[in-house]
């Protein structure tokens, strides 16, 4: 009876033991599956070479024409006076 009792105990601490080592491994292939798809939809969000270069020729285009603008607005300025 006694030994009955032992067995049960051993399955029961057994099963226990095996349900939490399945449940990491199914939480450590959901977080391999979720690093994997951040890993896809990250290089989305980034822009290329290519963008960088053409957004900042458009900004210094843009500061050279208000350069110029300021040029003119004070040379008419000086002679003015």
């Amino acid at each position: 009876m006694e030994m009955m009792l032992w067995n049960g105990v051993l399955s029961l601490c057994v099963a226990v033991i095996l349900m939490w080592i399945k449940s990491v491994n199914d939480e450590n292939k959901r977080l391999s599956i979720l690093l994997s798809k951040t890993r896809e939809e990250g290089a989305e969000k980034y822009v290329t070479k290519v963008e960088v270069h053409s957004d900042i020729n458009r900004v210094l285009d843009r500061i050279d024409r208000l350069e110029n603008k300021i040029d003119t607005f004070m040379q008419e300025h000086r002679n003015a006076k």
